[in-house]
């Protein structure tokens, strides 16, 4: 079956950056597009960024080029590079086979705070 394990996540001050790193198997990861969402306390799960199979890219408007998507297909690994990060991106960050977050992993904690 589908599994996703997210890891890479931490305590970050303002202004710096992390990189998560998503290890999937149980599916053909190759052809498969991937996706980042998060759920920051108290909110929704909020769709974040998309990966095509070729590798195109695709964000939600609001993240203004500060987190970038990628994939190793040799390696069935996601990242997500986060830079400039701010205390609004305090959440836990999931990856995903689908742009809700119905099929996700267990999420891994992003904590943004001087």
């Amino acid at each position: 079956q589908v599994q996703l394990v997210e890891s890479g996540g931490g305590l970050v001050q303002p202004g710096g950056s992390l990189r998560l790193s998503c290890a999937a198997s149980g599916f053909t990861f190759s052809s498969t597009w991937m996706y980042w969402v998060r759920q920051a306390p108290g909110k929704g799960l909020e769709y974040l960024s998309s990966i095509a199979p070729d590798t195109r890219t695709y964000y939600t408007a609001s993240l203004k080029g500060r987190f970038t998507i990628s994939r190793d297909n040799a390696a069935n690994t996601l990242y997500l590079q986060m830079t400039e990060l701010k205390s609004e991106d305090t959440a836990v960050y999931y990856c995903a086979t689908d742009p809700a977050g119905r099929t996700r992993g267990q999420g891994t904690q992003v904590t943004v705070s001087s």
